[in-house]
């Protein structure tokens, strides 16, 4: 599964992982999570994301 990263702090979004304080459980790919998902570290959007070189 493909990792994204936020383009404003850095922070990597691992689908292995998830985010447990956003309630997203491993398992769900970047693509997959709800519009409504922000970056727990800076609070931007997925618009602000883009894949992990």
């Amino acid at each position: 599964m493909k990792k994204y990263v936020c383009e404003v702090c850095g922070y990597i979004y691992d689908p292995e992982v998830g985010d447990s304080d956003g309630g997203i459980n491993p398992g769900i790919t970047f693509d997959d999570l709800p519009d409504y998902w922000v970056c727990p570290i800076c609070s931007f959007n997925k618009d602000n994301f883009s894949t992990e070189v």
